[in-house]
This record gives structure tokens, sequence and C-alpha cells, in this order.
């Protein structure tokens, strides 16, 4: 347990540090909620165009909606640590390699500690403000007690999954020249395939049952679906069984490769 605790100075410090930006999340508080209105907007359109083609109700889209944008600093994967790709790029890792720790198990916990500041420099004042919203355009409760705890539950493997994801592109960066090429194919992959841009039940049966067995699925998809009723029963256990596996997967693969690149790593100049 002892070892642990430098990893947890890591995770304290940094998330200290991401809750020094009060106005920027000031400005990504307006931003998101007037990005979500026009979301629950359009989507009300879609229902009020063809009602028997929704695959959810309007309230759970909703829901689904302000809850993503709750989160989503927490749970996007193009909001990087880029001190991290910049140690990488101008040599400065050399130090990192220097210290007596696992550079994976410190940038997981630097990357989770800033993810979960600036959420929850957000996620309050967000939260009450979609509750108070006139209908139809509120965030619901909760189906039920237990809908609730296991949303916390999945929020936390989901939040896993995204940082253990996250690391391959940290550890990917030491191949390439600059890591912007590397970012914006993940950004662009992930934000589709975990529903991001839009929730995975509008996507087509055949599509939408191969894209729940990858990874993205497991980020905020089953927890926000979890909290709308949207997965109920042989569905939700499944689901969180897929999170636990990709996590367990994810972070075995990302260990494994780390250690290679860390025994292979040249940092050129001086």
């Amino acid at each position: 347990m002892r070892q642990y605790k430098k990893y947890f100075s890591f995770f304290r410090l940094q998330f200290n540090m991401g809750l020094q930006y009060r106005v920027a999340a000031f400005g990504g508080i307006v931003t998101q909620m007037l990005w979500g209105l026009m979301e629950c907007l359009t989507f009300r359109a879609f229902q009020e165009a063809n009602p028997a083609a929704y695959p959810m109700t309007f309230s759970a889209t909703v829901s689904y909606i302000w809850l993503r944008e709750i989160f989503l600093s927490a749970f996007a994967t193009w909001n990087a640590d880029g001190d991290i790709f910049e140690s990488i790029m101008n040599g400065g890792i050399a130090y990192e390699l220097c210290r007596p720790v696992s550079i994976y198990n410190m940038w997981f916990a630097k990357t989770t500690a800033g993810r979960i500041a600036r959420a929850s420099l957000r996620c309050v004042p967000m939260l009450v403000i979609a509750f108070m919203l006139p209908r139809p355009l509120r965030v619901m409760l909760p189906v039920s007690l237990k809908h609730f705890v296991l949303f916390v539950l999945t929020l936390f493997l989901g939040l896993g999954v995204t940082v253990a994801f996250c690391m391959f592109t940290y550890i990917l960066a030491f191949f390439t020249i600059s890591p912007q090429g590397l970012r914006v194919m993940f950004t662009s992959m992930v934000d589709f395939l975990a529903g991001a841009i839009i929730p995975l039940p509008f996507m087509p049966d055949g599509v939408r049952r191969i894209v729940e067995l990858l990874p993205f699925a497991s980020m905020f998809n089953v927890p926000l679906r979890i909290y709308v009723g949207d997965l109920t029963g042989n569905e939700m256990v499944k689901s969180i069984a897929l999170q636990s596996f990709w996590l367990l997967v994810l972070l075995l693969c990302g260990k494994v490769l780390c250690k290679a690149v860390e025994r292979k790593i040249i940092v050129q100049g001086g």
C-alpha cells in the first residue's frame, strides 16, 4: 500500500492544479449549456417529424444529452494532458524516467485527477441549471435507486476505460514526430463510436450491436443509458461486464506496451 502513496501525491497535486481554472470552467459551462440546448431542440424536431422511428423517449434523450455535457470534461478523449505530449516531444521524458516511479501509473494518476478536477468545477452548476429548466427540456430523475447506484459505479468504470485508452495515445506518441495526427484521428473516431455525437440507440441495429462490443461504448455510453433507463436487466449486466473487461484489457496492454517503450526509448538532443 505504501508504494501507491507517491501516485496519490501526483493525483492530489494535479487535482489541486485543475481546480485553479475557474474562469475557463465558467466559459465551458456557458458553451456546453448552449450546445446542449441546441441538441435538445434538434432531437425534438426529429421526434416530431417521425415519432415511430424514435428509439428513446424524448425525456430520456434530453437527460442523456445534459449528463453527457455535464461530464464531458471527464470523458472527452480530446481533453488529453498536453504536458505529457510535450515532455515526449521535447525530451523532458528523460527526467520522468529518472524518477523511481512507473511512468504509466504516474501518468494515469495525473490524467485521472485532471479530468475529475475539470468535471468537478462544472458538474454541480450545470446539473442545477439542467434540473431547473422547463419541461420537457429538464433532466429527469434516475428511474430507480438501483439505476442511480449502478450509474455512479459505471461512471467510474467508464472514466477508467477513458483514461486507459488515452494512455495508448501517450505511448504511441513515442513512435511519431508529432502527436497531433494521433489526437485528431482518435478524437474523431471515439466521439462517434462512444455516442458523443449521437446516442448509440439512434444507430442502425446492426451497427449498434457491433459498436456496443467495442471499448468506446464502455466510456460514458453505459452510465448515461443506465441512468435514463435505456439499459435494464441482462443488457445492463452485460454492459457492466464489458466495461470491466475492457478496463482490465486496456490497463494490461497499456502497461506491457509502456514497459516495451521504456526499454527502447531514445532521447535526442542535449
